[in-house]
């Protein structure tokens, strides 16, 4: 079953290695967890999932392998141990609710009973008040009410037997996913490089220690505030054939304003023309030029264009293409002297990857943007801000 469980991990992209099946195995040789499934759980996931992102993959895979370990115990008639049948729920019920179950009286005479239900039972029952089953008043199945009931295997209603892969908590972490703003966070976070200036305000401990185990009295050491020193100028496209992305573009916008503290912004129209503007109702009137930004701001500002790419291709490749206005010269003139001025340039695009190939616009801007186009996912995004961290040569 472990080996089992292994290869679907990987066949689920999760990274399980030889090494990390054996530190499982010696995990359970140790008796380091208790013997129950969730425990198993826990310790499996906290053993091969190194990526959050992966957690909902995992919790898959674990649902289908063991599929069945706690659904399927105890639904049998066998002969119970008496303490072990001991485990009576105490349920919290008004006077009223109390007149409505009648209880079988003490502990020996509910055993008694039980074992005689067990024995006379044949199929399955659900609801009612005496058969061994689910959702119903007798004293003996699950999911039901009585205050001296004892639950016979089935899920419980009041969290007890939970499956916790069921549940799947991090389902809205899959690297397949469109991202929400507390996953843009995460992975903008990969993009961030810290660096130290100004006024030295902040204890360095390391180098307090060090200094004192050297000098042999208290040397104290300070430092500047660590801050993020990473600037990102951020180009959105906007209008026509974005609407249905706004809320996803709105999110990106907002982790990237809580992420990074050297941020300039940009609207544009399908593509980068020579103007672009900060406020969509003023677009005409409060515009600035693309020249300005390009000589604004220095070559070390990462840049991130947020757009789906989708156009006729002449509004990218010819003067005047532009369904806008009159533009002298052609958009892929303007996207290349981005592209050369700020050589950490991607473009995010929110529409699905395997659909790129059906817009012949956006072929052509993944090739002006030397292939830096990725999908606006976690995985793709995590991919990008790789890019732009790696060094430029």
């Amino acid at each position: 079953m472990f080996f089992n469980f292994v290869d679907e991990l990987r066949a689920a992209g999760i990274p399980a290695s030889f090494k990390e099946h054996l530190t499982l195995i010696e995990a359970l040789d140790r008796d380091v967890i208790e013997q129950s499934p969730e425990a198993f759980y826990y310790l499996s996931r906290a053993t091969f999932v190194k990526d959050e992102g992966l957690l909902d993959r995992f919790d898959q895979v674990f649902q289908k392998t063991f599929k069945g370990i706690l659904t399927d115990y105890g639904q049998n008639p066998v002969d119970i141990p008496e303490d072990w049948l001991k485990a009576v729920a105490e349920k919290f019920l008004t006077p009223e609710e109390m007149e409505k179950i009648k209880s079988l009286g003490d502990w020996d005479e509910i055993m008694e009973t039980l074992k005689k239900r067990l024995e006379e039972q044949e199929k399955r029952h659900q609801g009612g008040n005496k058969w061994i089953g689910t959702g119903g008043t007798s004293p003996f199945g699950n999911s039901g009410y009585n205050p001296e009931g004892v639950r016979i295997g089935g899920e419980s209603k009041h969290k007890r037997a939970l499956k916790v892969w069921d549940k799947r908590e991090f389902k809205n972490l899959d690297n397949t996913k469109e991202l929400g703003t507390r996953n843009i966070k995460m992975a903008l976070r990969r993009l961030r490089r810290f660096a130290r200036e100004g006024a030295a305000d902040e204890l360095d401990l390391d180098a307090t220690i060090e200094g004192t185990a050297k000098q042999g009295w208290l040397d104290i050491h300070m430092r500047p505030e660590r801050h993020n020193a990473v600037k990102l100028l951020l180009f959105l496209d906007v209008g026509g054939s974005m609407d249905p992305f706004i809320k996803l573009c709105e999110e990106l916008f907002s982790a990237a304003t809580t992420e990074f503290k050297n941020l300039e912004f940009f609207y544009f129209h399908n593509c980068l023309y020579e103007g672009v503007w900060k406020d969509n109702r003023r677009r005409w009137q409060e515009r600035t030029k693309t020249w300005d930004v390009l000589h604004k701001y220095g070559h070390d500002y990462k840049v991130i264009f947020v757009g789906d790419a989708a156009m006729s291709p002449y509004e990218i490749t010819h003067p005047g293409g532009s369904v806008e206005h009159m533009n002298e010269e052609a958009g892929a003139t303007w996207m290349q002297r981005v592209v050369n001025t700020y050589p950490a340039t991607v473009w995010l695009n929110p529409v699905p990857e395997k659909q790129w190939s059906y817009s012949q616009s956006t072929k052509v801007m993944k090739h002006i943007v030397n292939d830096r186009m990725y999908p606006l996912t976690l995985d793709g995004l995590d991919d990008a801000m790789r890019e732009l961290s790696r060094k430029q040569g």
